[in-house]
């Protein structure tokens, strides 16, 4: 996926436990799990929010982009020529 999460960096620079944060931007232990290893589809604005707020930091400090194909553009790729 072209767009990477770097919560694990920031809690390493705030030397802040998975665990804390979880409690202090009120979500689930697991779906920060879900978050922070690039797995979820989607973060509410309000979920960023929190968590630039309790990092201190900006929402791009959390989240990049890399360049590369994304999954759905991969799904969709009509094949080369007729199959036969």
């Amino acid at each position: 996926m072209p767009i990477v999460v770097d919560i694990d960096v920031m809690l390493a620079k705030r030397k802040m436990p998975v665990g804390a944060l979880a409690d202090r931007v009120g979500i689930t232990p697991a779906n920060l799990a879900v978050l922070k290893n690039g797995r979820a589809k989607a973060v509410r604005f309000t979920t960023l929010e929190a968590l630039c707020e309790v990092l201190e930091c900006q929402p791009g400090d959390l989240l990049r982009w890399e360049p590369g194909e994304s999954a759905e553009s991969e799904e969709s790729a009509e094949p080369d020529g007729p199959a036969g």
